[in-house]
C-alpha cells in the first residue's frame, strides 16, 4: 500500500493532474514513431520514386516543383489517411469491445460498418449523391440504424455481449445479401464504382475528404477521451458503475454514437475497412499490459496497424498492381477473427 493508494504494481506517473501509465506512454511513443517513419518511407514509394531526402524536402518545401506535387498532393492525403481512420477504427473497436466486454465485440463484426456501408451503397447508387458530407451523414446514420436494430433484437432481459454478436452477425448477412442485390442492378459503371470502394482502398484519399475526416476525428477522439472514465467504471459492471455515480444510459448512449461515428466516417471516405477494429484494442492491450481496454493505446496501435497494411498494399501494388489495403486486413484479420471466435466458444462450453 502506497502514500497515494494501492500500489497496482505498474509504474505510473501525473501530468497536468491525469495519471498515466509509464508502459502505456512508452508503448504510444513508439508506435507514433513507428508509424510516421513507415508512412515517410512509403511516400517515396511508387511509379515515381522518390529518396528519403527528396521526401523529407518536399515536405519542408523544397525540391523542385514535380516532387512538391507527387509527395504533397498525391501521397500525402493517403498517408494521413492510413493514421486517421486507423486511429478512428482502433477508437470504436476499443469503445465497443469495452460496452460489450468480450474481444469480438467489434462494429466491423457486430454489423454497425455493414450499415454504414449499405445506407452508402443506397444513397450512391439510387440518389446519384457522392460528396463527402452526405455520405458521411448517410454513413453515420446507418450504422446508429444498424446499432439500434441489433440491441432491440439481441435485448432479452438485457444484454447479453455475446447474444449481441451472434444477432449483428446474422443482421450484417442479410445486409450483404442486400448490397449485392443493389450493385447487380446498377450500371456497369456504378457497379465498378461501389466495387472498387468496397474494398476498402485508401489510395483515393484526397485533401477534400482528408481534411474533414480529421477533423471530425478530432472531435470524436476528444468527446470519446471525456468518457473515457465512464467507460472503464462501466467494466466493472452496471451495478459498481451506478454506485460510482456513473450515468450508464447517458454515457452508452453516448458512447455507441462515438464508437458508430468513428467507423462511420472511415466508411464514408475509403469504404469499409474491417478487421483493424478488432484487432487494435487486443494488441494494444497485450503491448501496454492493461487489466483492460485502453482507449489511447488503442488508436496509436490502429493507426500502426492500417499504416502497415496499407505498406503492404503498396509494395504489392509495386511489384505486380495495386491493392486495396481492406483486402489486406481482410486476409490477415480473417485468421485473427477465426481465432477469438474459436477462443470464446470454448470459454463459454
Amino acid at each position: 500500500m502506497s502514500s497515494g493508494g494501492i500500489d497496482s504494481g505498474y509504474a505510473s506517473g501525473t501530468f497536468l493532474g491525469v495519471r498515466f501509465s509509464v508502459r502505456g506512454a512508452i508503448i504510444n511513443l513508439v508506435l507514433a514513431v513507428f508509424s510516421a517513419v513507415l508512412v515517410i518511407l512509403l511516400m517515396g514509394v511508387g511509379d515515381f520514386s522518390l529518396s528519403v531526402d527528396e521526401v523529407l524536402a518536399a515536405l519542408g518545401g523544397g525540391g523542385d516543383d514535380f516532387n512538391r506535387l507527387v509527395v504533397l498532393e498525391w501521397r500525402l492525403p493517403v498517408a494521413l489517411s492510413a493514421l486517421v481512420f486507423g486511429a478512428l477504427l482502433g477508437l470504436g473497436g476499443a469503445i465497443f469491445q469495452s460496452l460489450t466486454r468480450n474481444p469480438l465485440g467489434s462494429p466491423d463484426i457486430i454489423g454497425f460498418d455493414s450499415g454504414a456501408y449499405t445506407a452508402v451503397l443506397v444513397t450512391m447508387l439510387l440518389f446519384k449523391v457522392r460528396d463527402y458530407w452526405s455520405i458521411a451523414g448517410v454513413s453515420i446514420l446507418g450504422g446508429l440504424i444498424t446499432a439500434a436494430l441489433v440491441y432491440v433484437l439481441a435485448f432479452r432481459r438485457g444484454i447479453q455481449g455475446f447474444r449481441l454478436i451472434i444477432v449483428g452477425i446474422a443482421l450484417s448477412s442479410m445486409l450483404g445479401s442486400l448490397d449485392s442485390y443493389l450493385i447487380t442492378r446498377a450500371d456497369i459503371q456504378d457497379a465498378m464504382t461501389v466495387g472498387f470502394w468496397g474494398a476498402g482502398s485508401l489510395s483515393r484519399s484526397t485533401w477534400s475528404n482528408i481534411v474533414p475526416a480529421t477533423i471530425l476525428a478530432a472531435l470524436v477522439c476528444l468527446a470519446a477521451a471525456m468518457l473515457s472514465p465512464s467507460m472503464r467504471q462501466q467494466e466493472l459492471g452496471d451495478d459498481a458503475a451506478v454506485a460510482h455515480g456513473v450515468r450508464i444510459t447517458r454515457d452508452r448512449l453516448l458512447l455507441i454514437v462515438l464508437g458508430v461515428a468513428s467507423t462511420a466516417i472511415v466508411t464514408a471516405a475509403a469504404g469499409p475497412i474491417g478487421f483493424i477494429a478488432l484487432a487494435a484494442p487486443q494488441i494494444a492491450q497485450r503491448l501496454a499490459r492493461a487489466p483492460g481496454i485502453t482507449l489511447t493505446t488503442s488508436i496509436f496501435t490502429g493507426a500502426a496497424l492500417l499504416s502497415l497494411a496499407h505498406a503492404v498494399s503498396v509494395l504489392l501494388g509495386a511489384m505486380f498492381r495495386p491493392i486495396p489495403a481492406g483486402l489486406v486486413t481482410v486476409c490477415l484479420g480473417g485468421c485473427y477473427f477465426i481465432y477469438l471466435l474459436i477462443k470464446e466458444t470454448r470459454r463459454r462450453l
